[in-house]
């Protein structure tokens, strides 16, 4: 079952050790997104959208808390929950140009996405290269 668990989110009992925690900034509302085009111009700028009712969206969110290794400083990270936002994650794909995908990371930079992807191959995408 260990295999299972770990695949289909059963929590970790253990403390997570400090600075492992992504500094996530929660998208809410539209006029979140001029901002996150306009911090774009100087510091990389990413939203993460997740289904909370999708176990393939939470299995990657999971792989990809787990290969974070970013500061707030280097970069925003922002989380869409696409069932609460529903508003929001449309207008994501229609400001930034991307067709609508869950789960979707999205890397902005200079008021434009330089890379995005979904599903599995949203641990592909190489964040550093970005910053």
């Amino acid at each position: 079952m260990g295999v299972f668990d770990s695949l289909f989110g059963k929590k970790n009992l253990e403390p997570k050790k400090e600075g492992e925690a992504i500094p996530w900034i929660p998208l809410v509302s539209l006029e979140q997104l001029n901002e996150i085009e306009k911090k774009s111009h100087t510091k990389p700028q990413a939203i993460f959208k997740h289904s909370t009712t999708c176990g393939i969206s939470r299995m990657v969110l999971n792989m990809f808390k787990q290969n974070y290794h970013f500061s707030a400083n280097e970069m925003d990270m922002y989380f869409l929950d696409l069932h609460r936002n529903r508003e929001v994650s449309n207008e994501v794909g229609y400001k930034f140009q991307v067709m609508h995908q869950s789960p979707q990371l999205l890397v902005i930079k200079d008021g434009t996405v330089v890379a995005h992807d979904s599903h599995g191959a949203i641990t592909d995408i190489d964040l550093g290269k970005y910053l």
